[in-house]
């Protein structure tokens, strides 16, 4: 995650990263469903065992084996869920032309419903640590624990949860590939600074959803969400677009004791995955992302440097996202 631009009437920072689609369906869970009244808790230490386990496969960068195991890894837990998996994958370009053989992975719960939740995030690690403080790291990849891992091990333990007690609607989980392979710092004189070498993945589905005319009543973001003194106000473009889910998440999140995360406050835009989807299939989305405007650069200090990884996650900020997004969707 990403770039940083300025918007009229406020100083408001942005940032965000073909073949076809395969579909595979997992065997129904033997497990047996338990009621669906209640909202299940969500597991802080099987979230971190999943951003860990993320990390543990190396730089999950387009083209790698480490992001081709990684992938693999992804689907088999999806489908050892109960989730019905779709795996779309799709050659996109990256800023210098590189071909990026990229794999966007969706799994569906109750893919019967017509009302639908959509959840993302993006799996993908940035190749560059262009923000480290030393430049000779300018070129070297990162681990990424917070800026993919960290979305996409909260979203594997809510989908986990969704196995055991499956929720009333419909919910469709994407890890959308190949969003953090935009432009350097260092490579902006030559290649210039344009958004749309960001978010390819999300944007590649938005334009050939899984399944033709899709549609979500309304989308959640996950991107940075397990650091170490995390906040998340409203972002802009979610407030544009989403203000009202936007507002529904935030009080759920102040009724379950979470409002020292998130902030009842409006923060900066941030081109994301979020807005790919809102331009592509018009779905209100919203983006829950570590962002702070009131700070220097506006994300933490660990952002597209080395210092991405394990040592920055907190269980206890996952648990608050997590358990937030989880009573949202159960109580639709």
């Amino acid at each position: 995650m990403i770039k940083v631009v300025s918007i009229l009437l406020s100083i408001i920072l942005f940032s965000c990263g073909q073949k076809g689609t395969g579909e595979t369906t997992a065997p129904v869970a033997e497990l047996k469903k338990a009621p669906t009244t209640i909202t299940p808790s969500f597991d802080a230490d099987s979230a971190y065992a999943y951003v860990e386990k993320q990390v543990s496969f190396g730089y999950r960068i387009p083209n790698t084996s480490a992001h081709k195991a990684c992938g693999n890894y992804l689907v088999s837990e999806l489908k050892r869920f109960g989730a019905q998996v779709y795996e779309q994958e799709a050659t996109l370009t990256a800023y210098d032309g590189t071909p990026l053989e990229s794999r966007n992975i969706i799994g569906s719960f109750n893919p019967d419903k017509e009302k639908r939740i959509l959840l993302f995030a993006h799996w993908d690690t940035r190749p560059y640590s262009d923000h480290d403080p030393n430049p000779a790291n300018y070129r070297k990849p990162l681990d990424g624990a917070d800026d993919g891992a960290s979305g996409v091990g909260a979203l594997l333990e809510i989908a986990r949860q969704m196995g055991i007690r499956t929720p009333d609607v419909g919910v469709d989980i994407i890890f959308f590939d190949a969003e953090d392979y935009g432009v350097p710092e260092f490579a902006k004189e030559k290649y210039g600074d344009s958004s749309d070498t960001w978010c390819l993945g999300s944007r590649f589905w938005g334009k050939n959803p899984h399944k033709p005319g899709y549609k979500a009543e309304f989308g959640i973001l996950l991107d940075m969400v397990g650091a170490k003194d995390a906040v998340f106000y409203k972002e802009y473009i979610s407030m544009r677009h989403a203000a009202r889910y936007v507002d529904e998440v935030w009080e759920v999140a102040r009724k379950l004791g979470y409002g020292k995360y998130f902030i009842n406050a409006n923060g900066g835009g941030v081109t994301d995955d979020h807005e790919a989807v809102i331009e592509e299939t018009g779905i209100p989305c919203l983006d829950i992302i570590n962002y702070d405007p009131e700070s220097a650069k506006g994300f933490s200090d660990h952002w597209h440097t080395q210092n991405d990884n394990m040592g920055n996650i907190d269980k206890n900020v996952l648990k608050a996202v997590g358990q937030t997004v989880l009573e949202v969707v159960y109580n639709r």
